[in-house]
């Protein structure tokens, strides 16, 4: 049964006829004439199994637009058709992996047969893989952040903050893979776990910590770092969230990982400006202007947009906060024990707790920013609640 589309590029109009009639019985087979008919197609939202350019065509040529493709969907599979004189630059793009396989002109059909079912089947291991890490271990990494939010709601409020510039960044530089740097981002502050709510909170307003205090604090990442490590595929995550407070020039590991700690390190820094009583601009600023962090990176902060011009700010009584309300104050117990931090997103097991404490809580009704649709939805409103 033909299920996964596979598109053909080739800029001659018989070739391409060519390819739909000795196909098209084994293969869902779709064609277009140029680079630029396929860049406008992914950006309206189309997608492909698997792309077959050939590699000289007017404008944007083969290996041009399959690396564009990876940019876009990286989970594409990408063969480029070549002749002869091409064949090096072919080989080259695979070993930078910016293409799957490389056919040479003239192709028999049983090759482009046999090529295509080889790329069908590192379509689906590659869409498994995905499958795998959204819902089995980001639903592992989730259990982890609402196990942080109960046990200690200042530091699960800042790996939140943290989460949405690394998740700006990110975007702004298209990374692949971003759960990965999410992932981190959300995990930052697991090893928080092991410290004493007060030594947490005084570091979080930045006050002044003793120097043990300090010491404690500071070994976080590492605490978090080996809580991580022995969890298949989140071994190179859990570098990252150890080498978050380190110096820029004490780590040596490069590509993704190297990327991953500065990215980290930025958006730590950023928030640490934050608590001191920056501005957001103001700290951005700070970090442009700093030779400490990596200035391709501090740029995308340029873009970034406060989360408030989406959202509507309204009382709601403890009772009716729903997921994905941010809170505009802490919430506290009479007895002075911190349930859930400023800035902290509203979950499923932070509602159950502040159920379970609702007659200790000092407020009967809490400040929150809420996305407009929600707000209607649930009409909620301040002379309501």
């Amino acid at each position: 049964m033909k299920t996964e589309e596979i598109l053909f590029v080739d800029d001659e109009v018989p070739v391409l006829e060519g390819y739909k009639r000795i196909l098209r019985e084994d293969f869902d087979i779709h064609v277009a004439g140029s680079g630029d008919e396929v860049m406008a197609g992914l950006g309206r939202g189309e997608s492909y199994a698997v792309i077959v350019s050939d590699m000289r065509m007017p404008g944007m040529n083969g290996l041009e637009l399959l690396a564009r493709v990876r940019e876009i969907s990286p989970q594409t599979i990408r063969v480029v058709l070549t002749g002869y004189a091409d064949i090096e630059n072919a080989m080259n793009a695979i070993n930078e992996n910016a293409v799957f396989r490389f056919l040479t002109k003239p192709c028999s059909s049983e090759v482009l047969k046999k090529t295509l079912t080889a790329c069908l089947m590192q379509y689906k291991l590659v869409t498994a893989e995905k499958e795998l890490l959204e819902s089995t271990l980001m639903g592992s990494i989730k259990v982890l952040t609402d196990i942080l939010s109960l046990a200690h709601p200042a530091a699960f409020g800042r790996s939140l903050q943290i989460n949405r510039y690394v998740r700006h960044m990110v975007r702004e530089l298209r990374l692949e893979a971003p759960w990965r740097y999410e992932a981190a981002a959300m995990l930052s502050q697991l090893g928080c776990i092991t410290l004493e709510p007060e030594v947490l909170e005084a570091a979080y307003c930045g006050n002044i910590l003793t120097a043990e205090q300090q010491s404690h604090f500071n070994s976080h990442p590492a605490i978090g770092c080996e809580l991580l490590h022995n969890i298949p595929r989140l071994e190179g995550i859990a570098w990252i969230i150890g080498q978050q407070l380190v110096p820029e020039d004490a780590s040596k590991m490069s590509g993704s990982l190297s990327t991953g700690v500065a990215i980290l390190r930025v958006a730590v820094a950023l928030d640490d400006l934050k608590v001191q009583g920056y501005s957001e601009s103001q700290a951005i600023a700070e970090l442009q202007a700093s030779p400490r962090f990596d200035s391709r990176i501090v740029k995308t902060l340029a873009t970034l947009s406060s989360i408030t011009t989406e959202m509507e700010n309204t009382l709601v009584g403890i009772l009716n906060l729903a997921p994905g309300m941010i809170l505009e104050e802490e919430i506290r117990s009479k007895s002075g024990l911190l349930l859930a931090a400023k800035g902290q997103e509203v979950t499923y097991p932070l509602i159950v707790r502040l159920k379970n404490h609702r007659l200790q809580v000092v407020k009967e009704k809490v400040a929150v920013l809420v996305f407009e649709d929600l707000l209607s939805s649930r009409h909620l409103h301040p002379s309501r609640n």
